[in-house]
């Protein structure tokens, strides 16, 4: 593997959907045997997903979702799917209407792009019974997807989900 500078100028230059614009990403490793248009097809996908998770605008996780697309962990009274991430957002939005998600780096690799992301924002709406005070929120996140197709077809995640609830209220510190 080798690191491989990507500047925002060069991923605007990528197929993008119209008036499409994209999260920039902190710092992309790249495996240096990927064709070029396979590596940047596997960033597209996840510069979109990021977009969808930093904007909460569906349109980027139907850009960069496979229409079969499957959450290999998934939470327990989410919906597999696409239409899955796209209710989640909307609850998360609801408790964190400013939400952000800050897309640190991207390491591709054959099929697999492994994303580093900073979530923040303040709780200012509900979350189930709780009404927020304005609460500074700031977490980590670590997803694997597997790209086919130049889109997200399987994902693996995990969240700092203590951080969030500490900071949300719900579990003591």
């Amino acid at each position: 593997m080798k690191t491989i500078p990507i500047l925002a100028a060069m991923l605007v230059t990528l197929p993008a959907l119209a008036d499409e614009r994209l999260v920039s990403v902190q710092q992309v490793i790249a495996d240096a045997s990927l064709a070029p248009a396979q590596r940047d097809a596997e960033i597209l996908a996840a510069r979109r997903y990021a977009t969808f998770w930093h904007t909460g605008d569906a349109r980027y996780a139907r850009a960069a979702l496979a229409a079969d697309f499957t959450d290999r962990t998934l939470p327990p009274g989410r919906v597999q799917g696409v239409p899955g991430p796209i209710a989640a957002s909307s609850f998360v939005r609801a408790a964190i209407p400013d939400l952000q998600a800050d897309l640190l780096q991207l390491i591709v690799a054959g099929d697999r792009v492994t994303v580093h992301y900073r979530f923040h924002g303040h709780f200012t709406g509900r979350w189930a019974d709780k009404q927020g005070q304005g609460q500074a929120i700031d977490f980590i996140a670590t997803d694997i997807y597997r790209i086919a197709d130049g889109k997200i077809a399987d994902n693996w995640h995990i969240e700092d989900n203590l951080a969030l609830m500490q900071q949300l209220g719900l579990v003591a510190r």
